[in-house]
């Protein structure tokens, strides 16, 4: 993996946008941590549409409607939610500059959530970039069974609607590759990436 720190004041939500067109994103060390550095694997994870799996269970739970799903209509909570620490994370990369520059993304219409409510509770949801026709997925938070899941698949659904054609995981977990994730080297990643940015910017 390849890294670049770069101080906050320097990256600016376009700088971000053009990052994410030539195959970078940021990171920071910890939640604690303002400074920001750029992530450029050498092994990049997907989702191919195309081949996206749901299990029979998830279906199942799909099926009977445990949540109610909603679009971009709590971004920064979701946001908040991904930087909580859980069982399975400790910590989190999302510090206040990360914050800071997605929201401005949001405002721009280029950074989106899919959100799981309970009634007036948010229990689960994830973020992403979207630019020309690729959607970069960023994080995502659970606070009852299954809720990021089916947000995952909400997400599919609706890139899948729109005519995306990349949906970048960034890495791959034994998670993600439940549902289909790979693996794609650097050099095939650029080919994939470089045809979705020539896209114009999909409606997400």
């Amino acid at each position: 993996m390849k890294e670049t720190r770069s101080k906050q004041p320097d990256i600016t939500p376009d700088m971000l946008l053009r990052a994410y067109s030539i195959g970078l994103f940021p990171m920071a060390d910890s939640a604690d941590d303002p400074e920001l550095f750029w992530v450029e694997p050498e092994i990049r994870g997907i989702i191919p549409l195309d081949r996206f799996h749901v299990s029979r269970s998830l279906a199942k739970a799909i099926r009977s409607r445990p949540f109610d799903i909603r679009f971009d209509t709590a971004f920064a909570e979701v946001m908040e939610g991904c930087a909580q620490p859980a069982p399975d994370r400790p910590t989190t990369w999302i510090n206040d500059t990360i914050r800071s520059l997605y929201a401005a993304l949001h405002n721009m219409g280029h950074a989106h959530s899919v959100e799981a409510w309970e009634g007036d509770a948010l229990v689960g949801g994830l973020y992403g970039v979207s630019l020309g026709a690729a959607f970069f997925g960023e994080s995502m938070f659970s606070r009852r069974t299954g809720a990021s899941k089916i947000c995952l698949v909400h997400l599919v659904e609706r890139l899948r609607s729109k005519g995306f054609q990349l949906l970048d995981t960034q890495f791959t977990t034994e998670h993600l590759k439940s549902f289909g994730a790979v693996d794609v080297p650097k050099a095939q990643y650029e080919v994939l990436l470089a045809k979705a940015i020539a896209s114009p910017n999909l409606e997400f």
